[in-house]
């Protein structure tokens, strides 16, 4: 008689030690016990300060057969796993449990972002969906693809701002900075389009969830294979910041005449004028310089989430803090004319 074999279904929880406070950490112990409920055979690995130590845990692990990997910190942690699985032809599932300050993709998920435990138990309901993911060039990227200088401000706020008020932190509360956009002169061409001119920002979403936003990409879908691609033309700090009421206040800037709003599969970026640079912000973070190509991945990553769409109040109960400030960001802007800027750029 012949003995029936077993086998074994494997999971990785790839995990950030220091993240939101090390309850990744703690929570360590529970979230294997979960994993284990639902069939895996888990363990973990603590990533370390060294270059890209969650991404080459990734691949390794993928490579090694592993059937699920978990990635539990913030949006740096889970951009990098991404990294690691993505350009391999046979990819595992993938998993988030979120601990960092802004975790968009987790709001995106709908994947609690306030409890581990909670979040872990997203993946024993076994609901999954293929997400897309961005790649440019040769990088991957979970949510945002970025250029101009208006999105060169992010790397200058301070972590303390980034943590209430998310990416768009700089327009919010930076005010001053905003006399530094200088408009550049660039070509992009998208599905079915091209722009030649100036612009202080393009952007390409794969989700609608953005430094805790959910309206820069009002009509974002998860695995539709396209991005959401936004150019902002003006660098007029007047009608940034109209632009950016209109964005909270519904998502209204998407039909804006300063505003090209298209879906697009892919995108190509490059400056026209000879000297002048333009950094490409990927997930948040530096990603390199144009001409850079960007490709919408179709269904690329089979990603756990909660398709039951948890309440709204269960995933944005965080953002208190945050809607009292837009609402009064919205108020003080509204009547803003350029009359009301000093010439050190600041609110007169």
């Amino acid at each position: 008689m012949k003995k029936k074999e077993f086998i074994s279904v494997k999971a990785r929880v790839i995990y950030n030690p220091t993240s939101g406070k090390e309850t990744i950490k703690k929570s360590l112990p529970d979230v294997l016990d979960i994993l284990e409920g639902a069939g895996y055979e888990a363990s973990a690995f603590a990533t370390t300060a060294a270059p890209n130590s969650a991404q080459k845990e990734a691949e390794r692990a993928a490579l090694a057969g592993f059937d699920l990997i978990v990635a539990a910190g913030g949006d740096g942690t889970i951009n990098q796993v991404i990294n690691g699985i993505a350009p391999l032809e046979k990819r595992p599932k993938m998993a988030i449990l979120p601990g960092g300050t802004t975790n968009d993709y987790a709001r995106a998920l709908k994947v609690p972002r306030d409890n581990i435990v909670e979040a872990a138990r997203v993946i024993a309901k076994k609901q999954t969906i293929r997400m897309d993911i961005g790649k440019a060039d040769e990088t991957y990227f979970m949510n945002i693809g970025a250029g101009g200088n208006l999105t060169e401000l992010t790397y200058e706020v301070p972590s303390q701002l980034k943590s209430v008020f998310g990416y768009l932190a700089y327009l919010v509360k930076g005010a001053e900075m905003l006399p530094r956009v200088k408009p550049i002169n660039m070509r992009l061409v998208y599905d079915g389009g091209e722009y030649i001119g100036k612009a202080s920002m393009f952007f390409l979403g794969l989700t609608n969830s953005v430094g805790g936003f959910e309206q820069i990409a009002p009509n974002a879908q998860l695995d539709d294979g396209k991005f959401s691609l936004i150019v902002v033309k003006t660098a007029n700090i007047v009608e940034i910041m109209h632009l950016v009421a209109l964005m909270i206040n519904g998502g209204k800037h998407v039909n804006d005449p300063r505003v090209i709003y298209a879906k697009t599969s892919h995108l190509y970026a490059e400056t026209l004028d000879e000297g002048v640079r333009m950094m490409i912000n990927l997930d948040g973070e530096y990603g390199g310089d144009a001409p850079m190509h960007f490709t919408n991945l179709h269904q690329h990553i089979e990603m756990y989430a909660n398709l039951d769409k948890i309440p709204e109040e269960a995933v944005t109960g965080d953002n208190h803090d945050m809607l009292e400030a837009s609402d009064a960001f919205i108020k003080e802007v509204e009547h803003l004319t350029d009359e009301d800027i000093d010439g050190d750029g600041k609110i007169s």
